[in-house]
């Protein structure tokens, strides 16, 4: 039986779960920069999710999947060219983006991923 490690746990949540050889990275907003451009929400989260994977012992190159949601799909493009820099070249996760209202209204951007260990 696989063991399951929690990291970062709050009273509502763990900022990630490893279960097996699979990290479940909850949905990460810009804490360091709500309420700016959704360029800079999006280098905030990506920042916070690479920072939970190393917590985790791996990295974006081994990022399985991503679900992505914006609270305007205008920012579609926008969010794009940060996650296009961000992204491991030849490691592109299966992606979803969808535009849904989120927890508060400083934040334009959530991103979720699942990465292997």
């Amino acid at each position: 039986m696989s063991s399951i490690t929690r990291i970062d746990v709050g009273p509502r949540m763990s900022q990630a779960v490893v279960h097996g050889n699979t990290v479940y990275v909850s949905g990460q907003v810009a804490l360091d920069a709500g309420g700016e451009s959704v360029t800079a929400q999006t280098k905030n989260i990506l920042d916070r999710i690479d920072a939970v994977l190393a917590k985790a012992g791996t990295d974006k190159t081994k990022v399985l999947s991503a679900s992505i949601w914006l609270a305007d799909i205008v920012a579609f493009a926008e969010m794009n060219a940060v996650w296009d820099a961000w992204v491991a070249k030849d490691n592109a996760p299966a992606r979803a983006t969808v535009e849904s209202k989120l927890a508060a209204p400083q934040f334009t951007v959530e991103i979720a991923v699942i990465a292997a260990l």
